[in-house]
């Protein structure tokens, strides 16, 4: 099966941190914190309760938050560098 792993619940824990269940059936914890970069982010980092918030956009298989902030699911299970610091080291 060649399709990339995407997320398929997530359940926030303390902080910035996260349980993830992915399509594979592997769970992982993990904290959001150095993803949640950009004013996208603003409320997301600032507002614990927007934080909780966040729910699992099936279409895209990723957390996502009701602003449209969305964190790609090949950075949350691959642990990839996020896009915007890509952009920047580059820079």
């Amino acid at each position: 099966m060649g399709s990339r792993p995407r997320v398929q619940g997530v359940e926030p824990l303390t902080g910035t941190r996260v349980r993830l269940l992915f399509t594979t059936g592997e769970a992982r914890e993990l904290d959001l914190e150095p993803y949640l970069h950009g004013p996208i982010f603003d409320r997301v980092r600032n507002d614990p309760a927007y934080f909780r918030a966040m729910q699992v956009d099936a279409e895209l298989g990723t957390v996502v938050w009701p602003n449209g902030a969305d964190i790609d699911p090949d950075v949350l299970h691959g642990g990839l560098t996020p896009a915007w610091q890509e952009s920047t080291e580059a820079a």
